[in-house]
């Protein structure tokens, strides 16, 4: 790498480690919204009756 490797190596990894992060934030959001939407679909059943 022409003597950069010690630059580029954890430029690497510090886009991976924020992509991973990334990652899980979206999975964990998508289990709360998930969980929230259960939430309001069960209290919607119960004022239609």
């Amino acid at each position: 790498m022409g003597g950069y490797a010690a630059f580029v190596w954890p430029a690497y990894g510090a886009s991976a480690l924020a992509l991973g992060g990334l990652a899980v934030a979206l999975v964990r959001r998508r289990a709360a919204a998930k969980k929230r939407l259960a939430a309001l679909e069960r209290g919607r059943g119960k004022s239609e009756t």
